[in-house]
């Protein structure tokens, strides 16, 4: 072992160390300021619904396709910074305590820092709400169900998914404006004349947006976005442009970044639209029930309802459609809505109870007749008020087709239901005249081949149910009868080949209803007081 005392270090040497450390400390701080010229600052405000800054909120910021995340706490005034990569998009969200913000998009393309605030949710009802005090259920996920679920005969059910699906139509998109020639060849005059202008390619974008040309109107909403971004009008148009279109990937990144400004009950509506479109049925669900906290309207509403009871949410859409209807009494499609999902649920007086309270609100929309049509005709026995609407549906609309047939099938159901002797010589009539007033129609020609037979007239039931064939050659009860007519005129042949076609039909169409009932998500749902949103992990 070498005890010598060291050397100690030649001044060379030292000259070398410190040289080497100086590179080393010159390369670190090159990265360091070089890691901060690609940083941004992300930071904002966490307040609660009532606009208070929340302390000691958990915020979290993930990249998109990168692993991990990034989280802080607010500070004592509610706020909070990240610093980011220069670019790329971004999930935020923050959380304290049983609340919890929405999930904002940020894409980041710039050198600019951004500033977005969150607005932290109750897993409770929120004070704006007007929904008594507690919705009795929620929305707590999907369930993978092949049957939905439904009361009385398979025909009863089908009834009421159909009535489901057109009860969401009543909600229609907003329609196109008449276009203005005038209005619109100044516009283009306009842009020709200022094409870099943010007011002429608003304007112009606007304009095209109300008329229902989405592909016209995007370019320019988005020129104008260019030039003006903070514009909020602007954006929102365009979002609901590219909705229009069909571009809903596109359409979600601008109602995110709208979010991150303001929470409102019209974004809440157009990101559930959105959600429902790219088929998360269950986040869409929730941002219609969150609109209706924030802004309580009959659109709202109906909303929301539709969308519970077209996911076979019977109960719930139940209860949403009525306390819309006790928040909006002179609104004709809640009242018609209510009435689909009663009849839904097996409730076939109160279903015809409400559909007549809606045609009595405005008597010359059939839409209530039709659902009242539409239902008697399958429910098991006649229903309260049913015949008297119909037949004020038919004194108002004596020309329409539907109107003489549904009072027809209402005299008949009555007629059936009674110990006199029948007179079917007014359901005759009404049927005939529907089948004049709309020689496409199939349903009163496969009714009338059904009274014809039910007086031995073979030969014109035969005719009516070919003829009803012909117009609709998936009816499958048309053949069957048709097969039945062969069998009493003694054409054993010609009955098994319809009996034969309405075999295949019917297996054709329960293997495409059990598809649809496949794809269809079926909300599952927790009755109780229980939250309205799940509660974070």
């Amino acid at each position: 072992m070498d005890t010598s005392p060291r050397q100690p270090l030649s001044a060379k040497v030292r000259r070398i160390i410190i040289a080497v450390i100086a590179v080393a400390i010159a390369v670190f701080f090159r990265g360091a300021v070089a890691q901060s010229a690609d940083s941004i600052a992300i930071h904002g405000t966490i307040v609660d619904a009532s606009h208070k800054p929340v302390t000691g909120a958990s915020v979290k910021l993930e990249q998109q396709g990168a692993p991990g995340s990034l989280e802080t706490k607010t500070n004592s005034a509610g706020t909070f910074t990240f610093s980011a990569p220069r670019s790329g998009t971004y999930n935020l969200t923050a959380q304290k305590s049983g609340l919890r913000s929405r999930t904002i998009t940020i894409t980041v393309n710039s050198q600019a820092d951004r500033t977005i605030d969150l607005v932290l949710e109750p897993a409770s009802t929120s004070p704006d709400m007007a929904f008594a005090d507690q919705p009795t259920f929620t929305v707590a996920g999907i369930i993978d169900r092949t049957a939905a679920a439904g009361h009385g005969s398979d025909t009863s059910l089908r009834t009421s998914e159909s009535l489901a699906r057109d009860a969401a139509t009543l909600k229609p998109d907003a329609p196109a404006a008449p276009i203005d020639t005038k209005e619109e060849a100044s516009l283009r005059e306009a842009l020709a004349a200022s094409p870099g202008s943010f007011d002429a390619n608003r304007r112009l974008g606007e304009f095209c947006l109300r008329a229902g040309n989405y592909h016209e109107a995007i370019p320019l909403l988005e020129a104008a976005f260019q030039v003006d971004p903070a514009n909020r009008a602007n954006e929102y148009d365009l979002a609901l442009a590219q909705k229009g279109a069909g571009d809903y990937g596109a359409a979600r990144v601008h109602v995110q970044n709208l979010l991150a400004h303001e929470n409102t009950a019209d974004l809440s509506s157009l990101l559930g639209d959105l959600d429902e479109q790219t088929g998360d049925s269950l986040a869409a669900v929730r941002e219609y029930e969150l609109s209706v906290r924030l802004d309580p309207s009959e659109l709202h509403y109906f909303t929301w309802g539709s969308e519970l009871l077209l996911h076979r949410a019977v109960d719930p859409a139940i209860e949403v459609f009525t306390k819309g209807a006790e928040a909006h009494p002179d609104s004709a499609r809640m009242l018609a809505a209510l009435g689909a999902a009663l009849f839904a649920a097996g409730q076939y007086d109160d279903a015809a109870h409400r559909l007549c309270d809606a045609s009595d609100l405005n008597p010359a929309d059939s839409t209530p007749y039709l659902f009242l049509g539409r239902i008697d005709t399958v429910a098991p026995a006649p229903l309260p008020c049913v015949e008297p609407k119909l037949h004020r549906f038919l004194d108002l609309q004596p020309g329409n087709a539907h109107a003489n047939y549904y009072y027809a099938m209402a005299l008949w159901k009555r007629e059936k239901a009674s110990d006199d002797a029948r007179d079917l010589e007014p359901v005759e009539g009404l049927l005939t005249k529907a089948v004049s007033l709309d020689p496409a129609y199939d349903e009163p020609c496969l009714q009338l081949g059904i009274l014809y037979f039910t007086e031995h007239n073979y030969d014109k039931a035969i005719s009516y149910y070919t003829r009803a064939i012909e117009i609709n050659p998936q009816l499958s009860e048309a053949h069957y009868r048709l097969g039945v007519a062969y069998e009493r005129t003694g054409e054993p042949a010609k009955a098994r080949d319809q009996f034969r076609l309405h075999a295949e039909l019917e297996k054709q169409q329960a293997a495409a209803v059990e598809q649809q009932r496949r794809e269809l998500k079926q909300f599952l749902i927790v009755l109780g007081q229980q939250p309205a949103h799940p509660s974070p992990n």
